[in-house]
């Protein structure tokens, strides 16, 4: 695929592959894994593309501009979606949660203020509700994968915030403030979920307080949180 065609193909969204992927490894190494995992992986990723282009469509009403990518990711997620639930039925479970964020979603695109931070914390929550999804296609118990589900949680909002410090919200300090108290609450959390985690989250609450205000590129920022993932994911493995 050419750069021009890549383009339009894929979103300019590239914290959001983080998003999809690493909740997604959270639940494989918390519940195992087996073969229905790699349709879900496929849908998993076709569905967050078809809804990208979805929620464009339905903010700028440009429906047939977005027709190609609609059709292809809808052909590829509807399929190995299918293939899940007939595999494992008890999947349907989560399907409720995921609809009322998706219409929270929704709702924010329509009105354009799809960067509000409750959309970004329903968009959070439904990334890593995939943990239970992996969890429904082990026959593991939710419980089990719990404190997967929350340590990705606690990262992920903190990072929306964090990254909005470095970017958006550059320069205001009352946003600052608001994202070191929730950095300090994180890491009180994480101490009582995983004492594993504890040294990552200590970390997040010193680069939400030092790195805002730091001469640090996108670029840079997504560099540093690229490792905080795998830091992450290394935490989960050994709970």
């Amino acid at each position: 695929m050419t750069g021009p065609r890549r383009r339009r193909f894929l979103p300019p969204q590239h914290g959001a592959w983080a998003i999809l992927i690493v909740p997604y490894l959270a639940g494989l190494l918390a519940a195992g894994w087996s073969w229905p995992d790699l349709p879900l992986l496929i849908a998993w990723l076709s569905g967050y593309l078809l809804s990208y282009y979805l929620l464009q469509a339905l903010k700028t009403g440009r429906w047939q501009r977005s027709r190609d990518q609609l059709g292809l990711y809808g052909a590829i997620a509807i399929p190995a979606g299918a293939l899940v639930v007939i595999a494992r039925p008890e999947v349907l479970r989560i399907a409720p949660g995921y609809a009322v964020l998706l219409a929270v979603n929704v709702g924010y695109s329509w009105r354009r203020r799809e960067r509000d931070l409750m959309n970004n914390a329903a968009s959070i929550v439904q990334s890593c509700l995939i943990i239970f999804v992996v969890a429904a296609v082990q026959h593991v118990e939710f419980a089990t994968v719990g404190t997967a589900f929350a340590l990705c949680l606690l990262y992920f909002f903190g990072t929306v915030l964090y990254v909005k410090t470095m970017i958006r919200e550059r320069g205001n300090v009352a946003f600052q403030r608001w994202s070191a108290g929730y950095h300090l609450l994180a890491l009180i959390a994480a101490g009582l979920l995983d004492p594993w985690s504890l040294s990552l989250f200590a970390w997040l609450l010193t680069r939400s307080v030092l790195l805002p205000g730091q001469t640090l590129t996108p670029k840079q920022v997504g560099l540093v949180e690229i490792g905080n993932c795998v830091i992450l994911s290394t935490c989960i493995a050994l709970h």
